[in-house]
């Protein structure tokens, strides 16, 4: 009845997993006591579970980020710590627990870290910039964000029951196939993905839709802000790419539950075939996670600087270039793997090509700030951060574009400091900027700015602590993904790689405690303009937080950084423009579809994993009776009456007036 499952599934003689998901759910379980005894449960359920508002949904986009990080960070001090005491000795963690840690790892940050931190900070932010009430299809975009979670909720029930891959973040074959990976690992790693790859597919159509579609009267493209040009190159990139991810997992699919030989090494199958598949889609997916990450810095230095960007057309046309690069350098991920030297070279032509576009952003940034007044505040210390950062790890990427020393170079640690150079200094730093830039936005206070530096200052040093002995180490020899080792020379340099592996964890700590300070101290911490940093786009002409229509009257778009235009006009002429006439608004009713949908996505792939069939067949029929019944709804919007549109937009305008006479007196 219950398939493959049984009670030797849970690992009793393991005790990490099994404290560890104790304390989990010691801690979830109090947190969903205390929203019943604070009677927040109808509140939770009717105003954000079921919310297709895009602000909410990427709010909890960057909620479940986060959480996320903590769990992928983890995974990550285990392991460094495990390398540190692993010197001629066994250390603490088993070889088959250690494989699983550095896959979940990789797996987590990559797919339930960074997408959904960069998804959220899209979510809140592109329809206000774009200077419309909402994305294209907000039911739609509730089901892109439970699939997410659903994904990640499987991924963290292997902690406990069954097992997670050890076959690294990618599950190469053959050692994924059934042969050599026979128990629930891989599968779990496979429905995961599949199940949070179709939500961000899902995202992806959405924005591609609401870019192209949906944009304040008199935003051309060429008036578009650059976080939002970002933001389509990124979702055009998940449209193209992501069908092939998927392709890609259900061949293995079918290789392990048919018995099919897309990817063995007998019966006309090829492993290779699997390479040039998961490289096609893997490093477009580096580019989807930094190019929001780069239009995050590019609303973050002009505004700190305070003066216009720099090269506006020729960052649009960078990302343009990267966006179409991107998809002809994947096979610099295997040079080792026999393609021949005419194949070789050409990608490593293109893999050095694509630093280009790159540079001409880097230098666009800097020449905004020159001659800028530029305020070193926390979002822009970490945009500073991530340029020195970022442009060390651009060159050892250009270094391993070269064959010749990517043969020398190929799975050593060196490529596990530049992957982290990147992704940490690129994306994850970009990720804190937004959140720290934005938070005002969305919560209509501050954060602290003093705990704000102390953890930034943590996190970069304890970044180049943490990263770049594990460049020594690659020059020396170390190759990645090592339980333990006997070279004395290794050794001194993996316990620096520990020490700022704790420094970064105190840069969690201190963003923690900075958000729960902030929260505390929340009500002198509020703006009441809604434009706390002097903001030039069209996020910060709307209250903070903003409305759930966004804007009383849509804006007439009539230049680059329309909002920057409307606050020099109110400046010259003392005063604000006049009292638009106010109607009222329909904005589409919430929906439980997304939540409803996940959670049966959840019984059907941990049904799949463990070969439940007859639960595999109840979670597709319910998903698609969910379906049904969200197509047969006859009330689909509600209306906001003209009276409360124009109570909450005076109020602001209120606030705004009374800021700009203090401005001028």
């Amino acid at each position: 009845m219950f398939g493959k499952l049984t009670w030797h599934a849970i690992p009793f003689d393991q005790p990490i997993p099994l404290l560890s998901a104790a304390f989990v759910g010691v801690i979830l379980f109090a947190v969903f006591l205390w929203i019943v005894l604070k009677g927040k449960l109808p509140y939770l359920w009717r105003e954000w579970l079921t919310s297709v508002d895009h602000k909410r949904i990427g709010i909890m986009y960057c909620t479940l980020a986060l959480v996320m990080l903590v769990r992928g960070f983890i995974d990550a001090l285990m392991m460094r710590t495990q390398q540190a005491l692993a010197f001629n000795a066994p250390g603490y963690l088993p070889p088959e627990h250690f494989d699983q840690i550095f896959s979940a790892h990789g797996t987590i940050m990559i797919f339930f870290v960074g997408m959904p931190f960069l998804i959220g900070l899209m979510n809140y932010i592109v329809p206000l910039q774009l200077g419309v009430r909402d994305v294209a299809f907000p039911t739609l975009n509730s089901v892109g964000l439970w699939l997410t979670a659903a994904g990640a909720l499987l991924i963290n029930i292997s902690l406990v029951v069954g097992e997670f891959a050890r076959t690294g973040w990618l599950p190469y074959p053959p050692l994924s196939e059934l042969k050599y990976s026979p128990g629930v690992g891989v599968d779990y790693y496979l429905w995961s993905l599949q199940i949070a790859g179709v939500g961000t597919l899902m995202t992806g159509i959405n924005f591609v839709t609401t870019i192209l579609k949906m944009r304040a009267p008199g935003m051309s493209y060429m008036r578009m802000p650059v976080f939002c040009w970002t933001s389509l190159a990124s979702s055009l990139l998940i449209v193209a790419v992501f069908p092939i991810l998927t392709a890609t997992l259900a061949m293995l699919l079918l290789d392990r539950y048919v018995g099919f030989h897309f990817f063995t090494n007998e019966a006309g199958g090829s492993p290779m075939l699997f390479m040039n598949l998961i490289w096609a889609w893997g490093h477009p997916e580096v580019y989807i996670l930094i190019l929001p990450a780069f239009g995050i810095y590019s609303e973050i230095v002009p505004t700190f600087s305070c003066k216009p960007l720099f090269g506006y057309r020729s960052m649009v046309a960078a990302t343009l270039a990267i966006c179409l690069i991107s998809m002809l350098v994947w096979l610099h991920h295997f040079f080792t793997m026999s393609a021949g030297g005419d194949v070789n070279g050409f990608f490593g032509i293109m893999s050095m090509i694509i630093a280009v576009p790159t540079g001409v952003k880097i230098y666009n940034w800097v020449f905004t700030m020159y001659g800028g007044r530029v305020r070193m505040q926390t979002p822009m210390l970490w945009a500073v951060g991530f340029m020195v950062t970022f442009v060390i790890g651009g060159l050892t990427g250009v270094l391993l574009a070269m064959p010749p020393a990517d043969f020398v170079l190929h799975n050593s640690l060196f490529l596990v400091a530049h992957f982290h150079n990147v992704i940490i200094g690129g994306v994850l730093f970009g990720a804190f900027a937004g959140y720290n830039y934005w938070f005002p936005k969305a919560f209509g206070f501050s954060l602290d700015e003093r705990l704000g530096k102390a953890a930034f200052w943590c996190w970069i040093v304890g970044f180049y602590l943490a990263f770049m002995p594990l460049y020594v180490l690659g020059l020396l020899g170390m190759t990645r993904r090592m339980q333990h080792y006997d070279q004395p020379e290794w050794y001194p340099w993996t316990l620096i790689a520990e020490a700022g592996a704790l420094l970064i964890l105190c840069g969690i700590v201190l963003m923690a405690v900075q958000l729960a300070v902030s929260i505390r101290s929340r009500a002198r911490r509020r703006e009441p303009t809604g434009d706390p940093w002097d903001g030039r786009n069209l996020e910060w002409a709307t209250s903070s937080p903003p409305p759930i229509y966004n804007f009383a009257v849509l804006p007439n778009v009539e230049r680059e950084e329309p909002y920057w235009g409307m606050k020099s006009k109110a400046r010259e002429s003392l005063q604000l423009s006049a009292e638009p006439h106010y109607e009222p608004i329909e904005m589409p009713r919430n929906s439980p579809t997304g939540f409803i949908t996940a959670l049966f996505a959840v019984i059907t792939g941990f049904s799949l994993i463990w070969h439940i069939w007859w639960l595999v067949i109840l979670g597709l029929v319910g998903a698609y009776a969910t379906f049904v019944v969200f197509a047969w709804r006859d009330v689909a919007e509600i209306e906001i009456p003209a009276e409360e549109v124009a109570r909450l937009d005076r109020a602001n305008r209120a606030a705004r007036a009374a800021a700009l006479k203090e401005a001028t007196a």
